[in-house]
């Protein structure tokens, strides 16, 4: 019955997870003129990705005329705005092989105005660029984009008009210096009356499409976005963590210039299929078309939904929401987070009283639950680190792009190792100190920190995680003796990052305070059915909140992964952690053995795939000069 549960949620809450992370079909031809079709706009991205374009190529002007022609067939009326280009985009144009003399350093965007009933009332802009990294067709970065918004305005004028105007913007030189942005809302005579932006871009070739950037103090803009969120074809993917995580990240794209303006506005972009990103491959053919669907759909509701508010959201607040297996999206205030905490200590400390009442819990040994997840943590962030080095160097250290594209093509191959080495990590915590013996666990510590400082170089964070990992792998008291120890202490650890998070960053402390609300709830309940956690109804809490909540954190870690990971592949340990926190009651506690021996067995084919990596895909000969 235990086994069951067990697997049988892990394995439901896998199932659902991915099914929410898969994109939309793509509405054909014939669908309503007022939708958004992926097959109506992929006709644009097969011109505009026929080659390679990148700024002052003949295929440039190719594709700048014919988006004049589509344009003007829209009723846009366009106009080219030219302006010069930054040092720094000449620089890197030079650096790949161009000629800047060749376009008189000069990036032109095309500018289309639909106009509104309103001339007084703010516009809306729609931005895409249509430049191409140097050899690359660009099918998704950025003609994808593009088409969708061509697509858009298709529909957009089949609803009928609005009082706001929308302005078209396609940007040139995003890919040299987002010159073509800042060209425009620094010079053009419209950008003193943009008061929001939709913004698509792409790093990849699929998978759903993100939306990751908002203007600053984006309540009003997130309660716009949560309107429309069941009108998108397949639903809506964001949350305030990956805003939080972008932020404080040193990319950019051409929203990213409006947003230092203090305009309001949404980008969207998919980051699937990393592989494609700015290689000759990424062609019109293997772009992911549901991925087009995806965003093209949500970009024009979110088009509409601004066209037709009374008034644009203004800075203000910043929210805190999330998606829920793509489907809809929960928002709240920063300060409806310390009521969370509030009533998940209520429910923790609810929990904690039945199980001692019943079943004489130590206190103590709910301490010692919170040190097995932190060192869950720790001993995942050093052992993920060290099978991540045997793929290759980190993105940081790449000597030069077609390095750096080898190491995105190399990234499910990374993603794949982490997740097995953190299942490893997961079941040595089932396992147990006495399972595994704490000469075994600080060997593998030492060999993680010394695969990681040889291959990858000194690095402060593994070699301190490595030390907490093997102090608390010596430490007798820091392994808890009762199922109802090591599931209230996990919350109770869950709730303290929460607190601090909540202080901290309110904005990503979603990532704590949701998962231990729920589980505290979950715990609480257990202890009102049967405070023994042997008797099966007390686990039915368990396994509900497992399928749930384990689902999402699978939605939540497969595009943090793709983010971050290749850098940070630990961050896979707190997305395990999230999961134990629901799934620790349901685990046979008489399988201690099957866990260390699975743990081993997970950790050798993480360590045989990541290195696998090198050989299926070799680290191209130095060049000179390409693209940066």
């Amino acid at each position: 019955m235990r086994w069951a549960l067990f697997l049988g949620s892990l394995a439901l809450a896998l199932v659902i997870g991915v099914w929410a992370l898969q994109v939309p079909s793509p509405r054909p031809t014939t669908a309503p003129a007022i939708a958004f079709s992926a097959e109506r706009a992929m006709p644009d991205v097969r011109a505009i990705a026929e080659r390679p374009h990148p700024v002052g190529s003949a295929d440039h002007a190719r594709v700048q005329a014919y988006l004049v022609d589509r344009m003007t067939a829209l009723g846009l009326n366009p106009a080219l705005q030219a302006g010069a280009m930054s040092p720094e985009a000449v620089a890197r144009l030079e650096r790949w092989g161009g000629d800047p003399a060749a376009v008189g350093n000069q990036a032109v965007n095309i500018v289309g105005v639909l106009p509104g009933r309103d001339p007084t009332a703010a516009a809306v802009v729609m931005m895409a660029h249509y430049d191409s990294a140097w050899g690359s067709p660009g099918a998704a970065d950025d003609a994808a984009g593009v088409a969708a918004i061509l697509e858009s305005v298709r529909a957009l004028k089949a609803r009928g008009t609005f009082d706001r105007t929308l302005v078209v913007l396609i940007t040139d030189a995003e890919e040299l210096n987002l010159d073509g942005a800042r060209i425009f809302f620094s010079e053009h005579p419209l950008r003193d009356r943009v008061g929001a932006v939709v913004n698509l871009e792409a790093r990849g070739g699929g998978g759903r499409a993100m939306m990751f950037e908002t203007g600053r103090g984006n309540a009003e803009t997130i309660d716009l976005f949560a309107r429309v969120a069941g009108r998108a074809d397949g639903g809506v993917t964001s949350n305030a963590l990956s805003i939080f995580v972008y932020e404080n990240m040193p990319n950019g794209t051409d929203f990213t210039i409006p947003k230092n303006r203090g305009i309001a506005g949404l980008s969207f972009a998919f980051i699937g299929r990393p592989a494609l990103y700015h290689t000759p491959e990424a062609t019109p053919d293997a772009l992911d078309i549901g991925a087009l669907q995806h965003i093209g759909s949500q970009a024009l509701e979110a088009t509409e939904a601004l066209l037709s508010s009374e008034a644009l959201p203004i800075a203000g607040e910043n929210a805190v929401y999330g998606d829920v297996l793509g489907r809809f999206l929960i928002v709240h205030d920063k300060a409806v987070g310390l009521t969370l905490l509030a009533i998940t200590a209520i429910a923790l400390a609810f929990a904690a009283w039945g199980a001692r009442h019943a079943t004489r819990l130590d206190p103590r040994d709910i301490g010692r639950g919170m040190l097995s997840g932190l060192w869950l943590v720790v001993m995942g962030v050093v052992v993920t680190a060290g099978v991540r080095v045997l793929a290759g160097p980190t993105a940081g250290r790449a000597e030069s792009a077609e390095a750096y594209y080898t190491l995105l093509r190399r990234l499910p191959w990374m993603e794949t190792g982490a997740v097995l080495a953190v299942l490893a990590v997961t079941l040595a915590a089932l396992a147990g100190r006495a399972a595994l013996g704490p000469r075994i666990l600080s060997g593998v510590v030492l060999v993680a920190v010394a695969a990681v400082t040889i291959m990858g170089g000194f690095d402060p964070v593994i070699i301190g995680a490595g030390g907490v990992a093997i102090a608390l792998s010596v430490w007798s008291q820091a392994w808890p003796r009762t199922t109802w120890g090591a599931w209230l202490g996990l919350i109770a650890l869950i709730f303290l990052l929460g607190c601090i998070a909540q202080g901290a960053a309110p904005e990503a402390a979603l990532v704590f305070v949701w998962p231990g609300l729920v589980a505290a709830i979950a715990a609480a309940i257990a202890a009102l059915i049967a405070a023994s956690l042997k008797d099966p109804r007390a686990l039915i809490p368990a396994a509900v909140v497992t399928v749930l909540g384990g689902a999402w954190v699978v939605t939540l870690a497969h595009p943090v992964f793709l983010g971050v990971g290749m850098d940070i592949p630990g961050v896979l340990a707190l997305m395990a952690l999230l999961v134990l926190l629901f799934a620790r009651p349901l685990a046979p506690e008489q399988a201690k053995a099957t866990y260390a021996a699975a743990a081993a067995a997970c950790l050798i084919l993480a360590c045989g795939l990541s290195a696998t990596a090198r050989f299926a895909e070799p680290m191209p000969p130095p060049t000179e000069g390409g693209p940066t």
